[in-house]
């Protein structure tokens, strides 16, 4: 998928963060006085320019929520499953490009941390770890990732934050992380989660708290409360994130989520 779909994509959307010093060399007409080198000009009696080169090399971090909510999905996989297939996939696009990759696994609470680095083995390291983390039945904090992540990274990253973003309060920390680094919210769902079918007298259990509710589906007002609650959660969602300038991609266990990427990437290389 990332040799045939979107490498080149990747490589051209997310960018190195900045210049680093390359050399200094005698200034010649034409150059840009204002990158003049006094130091060295004043020891020659010459004038002399730092030059810079793009630093190419770029940290990536996946900040994937696994908390007890993401064990769901009605059509062909869980939520978490396919959060784990798509940083698998960003992290193999990253490997390409000799980007460093690092994860950060969060429940309502840090659960593991692995550092960036760069390698073929350190990719399989960190979707072994996202395949087969076992994830005790806890609830979802994102302010605490979101803290530790403005703690721990010192360099500008790319922040990949993984979540079906059913808690909400969380702007103030996202917004000060989004300041110093690219963040990009990827809100995973599942169909059943949008739109209530239809399907008769069911149990529902609350995957974080453990609490159970009978539910009556065949009545048409209650799964229209549910679908208009749902629909204004995202909406609500989406104009936050707007409002803090984060990107988003919306991906769902019924559907490929390529198509959601590369339009991502469309959507990224048109504002470059």
């Amino acid at each position: 998928m990332v040799d045939a779909s979107f490498a080149g994509q990747y490589e051209s959307v997310f960018k190195g963060r900045g210049m680093q010093f390359d050399e200094v060399r005698e200034y010649t007409p034409g150059d840009d006085i204002r990158t003049i080198d006094w130091n060295v000009t004043a020891r020659t009696g010459k004038p002399y320019i730092k030059r810079y080169v793009e630093e190419r090399e770029m940290t990536v971090i996946f900040a994937v929520d696994l908390s007890a909510s993401g064990d769901f999905g009605t059509v062909n996989k869980a939520k978490n499953e396919l959060a784990a297939e798509f940083c698998a996939v960003m992290a193999f696009a990253a490997a390409k490009n000799n980007d460093k990759v690092g994860l950060l696994i969060f429940s309502d609470r840090i659960e593991l941390y692995i550092p960036p680095k760069k390698g073929i083995s350190h990719m399989l390291r960190l979707i072994r770890e996202l395949l087969y983390f076992k994830m005790p039945k806890r609830k979802t904090n994102i302010n605490e990732a979101m803290d530790y992540l403005a703690r721990v990274i010192r360099k500008k990253a790319t922040v990949f934050l993984v979540s079906d973003f059913i808690e909400t309060n969380f702007k103030k920390s996202l917004s000060l992380l989004s300041k110093r680094h690219d963040v990009i919210a990827v809100s995973v769902c599942d169909p059943a989660e949008v739109a209530l079918p239809n399907i008769g007298l069911i149990e529902f259990t609350d995957a974080e708290t453990g609490e159970l509710i009978l539910v009556d589906t065949r009545n048409r007002k209650f799964r229209k409360q549910y679908n208009d609650s749902t629909t204004k959660q995202a909406y609500e969602l989406n104009n936050m994130l707007k409002s803090i300038n984060v990107d988003s991609i919306n991906i769902s266990t019924d559907k490929p989520y390529i198509h959601d990427l590369v339009r991502f990437f469309h959507m990224r290389h048109k504002r470059r």
